[in-house]
């Protein structure tokens, strides 16, 4: 398994000679709708070049489910399956194509070549926003999009979390690196990879303190 981070909550998962990408932002569109979110690192064009298998979105909000973004890989010729809840899935699916758009809500699962994903409760402004649960070589990895802490979500959760990933910014209805740190405790997940930071302000990965933490660098291998 290769993840890597492509800013604010973007993954790439290599596995199995499949390439799965999570709510990649890969624009300044945000900027357009809000000036003072413009990026603070380059749009690293290298990666809207691959042709994912999979696509996950968590919620549509635009710095997740970005249309900029989605158009080089929903464009003519793609045949991929782009898996998200029932907000992000409408926006997605616009695009049309021979794509595989699935709407995957709470408690519901997809697998796509033995690779499950299944979606778990977020509490968010986006009121259908789900955490993804990927199940890739007999691990469990917890990409909790956009969430605050919220005592439900621990009952979705798969007792054996090989990591997790998420917010501490603690802006736009998200945890912040307190709140964060107790949550991934709770989990049990070996390693704790944080996200939504730098990318939109200064903030920096070391704000987050849990004892297990990755902090990832940008368009780089998270090494877990």
């Amino acid at each position: 398994m290769k993840i890597t981070w492509l800013g604010q909550a973007g993954l790439l998962f290599e596995t199995a000679g499949k390439k799965i990408i999570v709510d990649p932002y890969l624009s300044d569109s945000v900027e357009k709708v809000n000036p003072k979110n413009y990026r603070r690192v380059p749009v690293d064009e290298s990666f809207l070049k691959i042709k994912p298998d999979v696509i996950v979105l968590t919620h549509d909000h635009l710095d997740h489910t970005d249309p900029e973004t989605l158009e080089h890989y929903l464009g003519e010729g793609s045949s991929l399956t782009l898996i998200a809840p029932y907000n992000a899935w409408q926006t997605a699916r616009k695009f049309g194509g021979s794509n595989n758009y699935v709407c995957l809500n709470r408690h519901s699962r997809f697998t796509v070549d033995g690779i499950e994903f299944y979606a778990v409760k977020a509490e968010h402004s986006d009121l259908m926003a789900v955490g993804i649960v990927i199940n890739a070589e007999g691990k469990n990895y917890y990409v909790t999009g956009d969430t605050l802490y919220n005592d439900d979500i621990f009952a979705d959760l798969p007792q054996d979390i090989e990591a997790i990933f998420l917010p501490v910014n603690g802006i736009g209805n998200n945890m912040n690196a307190y709140d964060a740190q107790k949550f991934a405790e709770k989990t049990g997940a070996k390693k704790a990879v944080p996200m939504h930071f730098g990318l939109f302000d200064e903030l920096k990965g070391d704000i987050f303190k849990a004892e297990n933490r990755v902090i990832p660098e940008i368009y780089k291998e998270i090494k877990l």
